[in-house]
């Protein structure tokens, strides 16, 4: 994630190169980051970082507080720290680091594509110029929602930042729903796709609810009403809903 900032961030000339330092906590990544020629490539321990507007954090939750140990000698006071790690409080991340200052992001894998959902939340101490730096950074990689309420952020990792995972099961399991009636899986790949690419248009731009939408289909009798009979018995929507909920909970043990 933190490269598909890096390269969105040079897209839109949002940082120079120059300007942009990508930070590594050994000589072997450092060298790895340097062939991609998407910024400076230095050490974690490298004093310019304290120099930076945002020092960005993008690592494994788990990976921090290694991180943070050579990472906190190269930081000053007041600078502001953007973290993308989930289920890490701020407070915790500032403890750690010695920092007052700072934002927290939950943003999803289409960022990669530029159509990303990233919901921010920042302290109190953050400048507000930082803060608007934060989310025009952010906002290179597709929409952003600010939260003044950091708790709410576990919700935003259950319901937006695993989200495209929940999006992905239902697409493979109508593909395997198509290869059982006969189709092969290009075809059936296909079917699915497009469906689903123009359910998602249909949602943005119809006009209409989500239950009129599913009215409109599900005629009386039908093919459709036969589907849902079935996902109704089982409970797909309240089994879907409990999973969501599960994630949020999950976001909140890590947190802990």
């Amino acid at each position: 994630m933190g490269m598909i900032y890096a390269r969105a961030f040079l897209k839109y000339d949002f940082v120079n190169r120059k300007d942009l330092f990508l930070a590594a906590r050994d000589e072997g990544r450092r060298l790895e980051l340097k062939k991609l020629d998407a910024g400076e490539a230095v050490l974690t321990s490298d004093p310019v970082i304290g120099e930076s507007d945002l020092v960005i954090l993008s690592v494994k939750p788990q990976d921090f507080f290694s991180l943070a140990a050579s990472l906190k000698p190269a930081l000053r006071p007041g600078n502001t720290i953007l973290s993308i790690m989930a289920g890490m409080k701020m407070d915790t991340i500032g403890q750690a680091l010695g920092q007052q200052n700072m934002i927290r992001a939950m943003p999803n894998s289409p960022a990669e594509l530029g159509m990303g959902m990233t919901a921010f939340t920042a302290g109190k101490q953050v400048p507000m110029p930082k803060v608007r730096l934060a989310e025009n950074l952010l906002a290179t990689t597709g929409r952003t929602v600010f939260f003044e309420n950091e708790e709410l952020l576990d919700a935003v990792t259950a319901l937006s930042g695993s989200g495209p995972a929940y999006f992905f099961y239902l697409v493979k399991n109508m593909i395997e729903a198509g290869k059982k009636m006969g189709f092969d899986e290009a075809t059936a790949s296909l079917l699915v796709k497009q469906t689903m690419h123009g359910a998602f248009h249909l949602v943005n731009n119809a006009g209409k609810s989500l239950d009129e939408l599913i009215k409109a289909v599900a005629s009386r009798g039908g093919t459709t009403e036969a589907a849902f009979k079935v996902f109704y018995e089982k409970q797909v929507g309240e089994n879907l809903q409990e999973g969501i909920l599960k994630a949020r909970d999950r976001a909140e043990e890590l947190a802990k």
